[in-house]
């Protein structure tokens, strides 16, 4: 039984520590809607989403109002849009008309974000897997909800480096697509090892083909709330900072579960997970950056970093774990420096760079997130950023990810402004050194030795 003193205890984290729940994501299947016909397909999603998805705001809207527990977000992710399309689509523009009616749909049913545009090709490229790649730049720039992400390597295959330096070329030609908007349309573009098949959270987010043909998945967050906790054990020793966090963990999972296990009795729509992230907003007082500081970091970057963030990553999952039957998704702490406040402030000072992210993305929740470079940056350069992720996530056996926005006109020492919870950052520098010869190799890196577990 939840007593009064829970209730209240809630409420405060809602009124004064950002406490919410950052998105109701519905699953969708969309197998049923392949056909040699293209017409035929874009029809069938359009009705599948719409029938499917036309009370999931509502619903959110609801569950906010009955229970006082903002919603932030309502999203739908669908089946990787690469296998949908596959039979039908003999050109990247003929995926890019599946983009538009995925674009439709999330407008008419009133999402956010829809995400799935996806393709898998953590071990080789099937045509329609190429096509949908090569069509990314035209589909991003045309629509404005649909969110994108191909998997480009894994723990059991490797990693595709013939799809490493393809990504590199549609990063940067997805930006200057979109250049008329800071290069928007990177923001809604990530590459990954080890994708998940039930994340909540875009950019990533697709519809797994091992799910149901519709489930409810629910990511929270609360960077606030552990901060504010962390504030009343300040000089405490680490065994009662990660019972803290732990505790705190445990409570803001709880409120996620609650909102879960509602939103699937009103659509009668099975229960997936719950995804116990801890995501950043541009907001001040909601920055995981300064749960670091709290920690007894001067800024997020100085040396003790990435030990405490591995902390920190490992309390919440413990924490979370306890309060909800299913976990999943990411789970853990996000690090994107355009939308976490104390993550920006870090990269002004100068205490945190691209390398010393990339050191933190061992122990974080996903990768290099939502960092802006230099719109003159090579796509070589990019490539070899994103298998430098990639590597650490297949020897690492976790998820890593690449959000990269090379903003087209703006160099280092500047600023980009997103707006909304895509926050603003300041242009990051890269490594100027070559690694051409290393990326045009092609090919494939092998799976680490670890990963034969038959």
């Amino acid at each position: 039984m939840i007593n009064i003193f829970e209730v209240a205890e809630t409420n405060e984290m809602i009124e004064k520590e950002n406490l919410d729940v950052r998105t109701i994501t519905l699953g969708i299947s969309l197998l049923d809607c392949i056909d040699a016909d293209l017409k035929l397909v874009n029809e069938k999603i359009y009705q599948k989403i719409y029938e499917a998805a036309k009370e999931l705001v509502a619903t959110g809207e609801y569950i906010s109002a009955e229970y006082g527990i903002p919603v932030v977000n309502k999203r739908i992710s669908v089946t990787p849009i690469a296998l949908v399309g596959g039979a039908a689509c003999k050109s990247p523009e003929d995926f890019v008309s599946i983009a538009r009616t995925l674009d439709k749909a999330a407008h008419e049913v009133g999402v956010n974000f829809i995400g799935g545009y996806s393709a898998l090709v953590s071990k080789g490229m099937t045509a329609a897997d190429e096509m949908l790649i090569r069509s990314i730049p035209k589909a991003l720039s045309v629509t404005e909800r649909v969110c994108s992400s191909v998997n480009l390597g894994s723990t059991k295959t490797g990693i595709n480096m013939d799809a490493v330096k393809l990504m590199g070329e549609v990063i940067l030609q997805t930006a200057q697509a979109t250049a008329d908007q800071d290069s928007l349309g990177c923001a809604k573009l990530v590459v990954f090892c080890n994708a998940p098949d039930d994340n909540p959270f875009m950019a990533g987010a697709f519809h797994g083909v091992t799910e149901a043909d519709k489930v409810i998945n629910v990511g929270v967050s609360g960077p606030g709330v552990v901060k504010t906790a962390l504030e009343k054990v300040r000089g405490e020793n680490f065994e009662t900072l990660c019972e803290t966090i732990k505790k705190t963990a445990f409570k803001v999972t709880r409120v996620g579960q609650l909102v879960a296990k509602e939103a699937s009795r009103m659509m009668n729509v099975p229960f997936g997970i719950v995804d116990l992230s801890l995501a950043p907003t541009p907001a001040v007082g909601d920055s995981v950056a300064e749960i670091l500081c709290e920690m007894g970091l001067e800024y997020a970057g100085a040396p003790g970093t990435t030990a405490a963030l591995a902390l920190l990553n490992d309390q919440v999952k413990k924490g979370g774990v306890m309060a909800s039957s299913y976990v999943g998704g990411l789970s853990g702490a996000f690090i994107p420096v355009s939308e976490d406040q104390g993550m920006i402030d870090a990269v002004t000072a100068g205490a945190l760079t691209l390398e010393k992210l990339e050191a933190m993305t061992c122990v974080c929740s996903v990768g290099l997130d939502m960092i802006a470079i230099p719109g003159d940056t090579k796509a070589t350069a990019i490539s070899g950023i994103i298998a430098d992720e990639m590597a650490i996530g297949m020897v690492n056996q976790k998820t890593t990810a690449v959000r990269l926005i090379p903003v087209i006109g703006k160099g280092v020492g500047e600023t980009v402004e997103f707006g909304g919870l895509l926050g603003y950052a300041p242009i990051m520098p890269v490594n100027s050194f070559s690694c051409d010869a290393f990326i045009g190799r092609g090919g494939r890196i092998p799976a680490p030795i670890h990963s034969f577990k038959n």
